[in-house]
């Protein structure tokens, strides 16, 4: 069976960045330089308080110490940055959500090459949307992403309403033993159902944190899931909670938070309105399975400013064209198991294993090119991606490069927002439209890590 090598991809790496500058960078996705002074991410091995009992070793993460930071972009204006490789392995940046040209989107020989030990590579977009979205390696990536290299990102729009406070949570686990040191990353029993989860569980690296926010003030709640595995089922106990924004996104309508359900890649803004009496705590909670866990709370003080989220302007729509549906191309895509066992040779690494698969191939599968796209789309053009999900697990699909809408579900009713990456329930059928309008190869994955390492890979070429 042929494996997804270096040499093969390198040919779609080279188509990729010739549309990349000849189409994206000429475009609206336009790269640019002229961002004042590049940010420097340098890529590194550290110690880290995480659990009790002492330091845990080998943490993996951008900067000097601690928890990558919040990278803060412009709606609009040029941003650089410089990835600067500090750990022993090859490295990317990928900048999950944020539509960009193809030969930025750090997919390693599908968009560019490694970035080696000791060497930089360099990123330049500007972002044309604003909201909340995050930033990983796409090398290896169950290892360094599950090692702590994940981070959020928050694309600021001068036009936003005024908020009393905000909070930025990045939320994820860590696979520790007893000793505070890490375990095995994954369990091909587990890896094969839902995924192998972590076993200690923060927000911004902490168990628990606190956050002081002003009585009766309404504070933008921020939340990006960067685990390699876990589904969320979010709850705030103790205050009024709206849903304003999911996945970089506003919503058509904001409700009130009472039970919502998101996966790792997804992203969720709220406007909370903090209680008036000073000392009132605020819980946000997973209540998704049998071990519900506050995640972080939030603490009133001073005097109660009396804010109505009622008087909260709405969020500006982002610039996402609107697939035209009656003239929409229709591509049918089946999540599945797949009955191999065979070693799958992912875009970066292997688990050694084949679990899961796209319209019945793994990735790369044993077809005649097991490195072609799954579609090859007309730049321009509407397209509804009709996903039907028949195995027993849930799969968050992430899509790179471009935004899509919700249409329907087979089992639930949806509002029509826009997204880069949807939960898909088990037994569930649900259409995505788009518009192809950013040229290059663009991958197509589940976000459970060990699923996407396991085959349920794959990419469409815009063209």
């Amino acid at each position: 069976m042929p494996i997804l090598t270096r040499r093969n991809l390198l040919k779609a790496s080279a188509v990729a960045g010739a549309y990349g500058v000849g189409l994206g960078i000429a475009g609206k996705f336009a790269g640019s330089a002229a961002a004042a002074e590049p940010r420097v991410m340098k890529t590194a091995k550290i110690e880290a308080n995480l659990a009790d009992g002492g330091a845990t070793r080998d943490v993996l993460t951008y900067g000097e110490a601690g928890m990558p930071p919040v990278v803060r972009m412009k709606k609009g204006e040029a941003f650089a940055a410089q990835l600067i490789n500090g750990i022993d392995d090859p490295t990317t940046i990928h900048w999950h959500g944020i539509r960009l040209p193809n030969n930025m989107d750090g997919v390693p020989f599908l968009t560019q090459p490694y970035v080696y030990t000791g060497d930089h590579f360099d990123y330049a977009f500007t972002p044309p949307d604003a909201g909340t979205f995050w930033y990983h390696p796409h090398c290896n990536t169950l290892e360094q992403m599950g090692h702590g290299m994940t981070g959020v990102i928050v694309v600021e729009d001068p036009k936003d309403p005024v908020f009393d406070s905000e909070v930025v949570l990045n939320l994820r686990d860590w696979r520790l033993g007893n000793d505070g040191q890490f375990i095995a990353q994954f369990r091909p029993r587990d890896a094969a159902k839902s995924g192998t989860y972590g076993t200690i569980r923060t927000a911004n690296w902490q168990q628990e944190p606190q956050y002081d926010a002003p009585s009766g003030g309404l504070v933008r709640l921020r939340m990006a899931i960067t685990d390699v595995t876990r589904i969320f089922s979010f709850r705030v106990d103790g205050a009024e909670a709206t849903v304003i924004a999911i996945d970089g996104n506003p919503v058509p309508q904001r409700f009130p938070l009472d039970v919502l359900q998101l996966g790792p890649g997804q992203r969720l803004e709220l406007a909370v309105r903090m209680p008036d009496a000073e000392g009132a705590v605020v819980k946000l909670e997973d209540i998704k399975g049998t071990n519900p866990k506050v995640l972080a709370t939030l603490r009133a003080v001073g005097s109660t400013l009396k804010r109505d989220v009622r008087d909260l302007a709405p969020l500006e729509a982002n610039p996402v064209q609107k697939a035209d549906l009656g003239s929409a191309t229709h591509i049918p895509l089946i999540l599945s198991a797949t009955a191999e066992n065979t070693p799958v040779n992912s875009i970066c690494g292997s688990l050694g294993y084949s679990f899961w698969a796209i319209n019945k191939v793994p990735w790369p599968g044993d077809t005649p090119d097991p490195t072609a796209p799954l579609a090859e789309l007309k730049l321009g053009k509407s397209y509804v991606i009709d996903i039907e999900n028949v195995t027993p697990h849930s799969h968050p699909i992430h899509l790179h490069g471009m935004s899509f809408t919700v249409l329907s579900s087979s089992t639930r009713e949806v509002q029509p927002f826009v997204s880069d990456t949807y939960l898909i329930q088990p037994d569930e059928k649900v259409q995505l439209a788009f518009v192809a309008d950013n040229p290059g190869d663009w991958l197509l994955h589940c976000h459970i890590i060990e699923h996407q390492k396991t085959g349920m890979t794959s990419y469409v070429r815009v063209a």
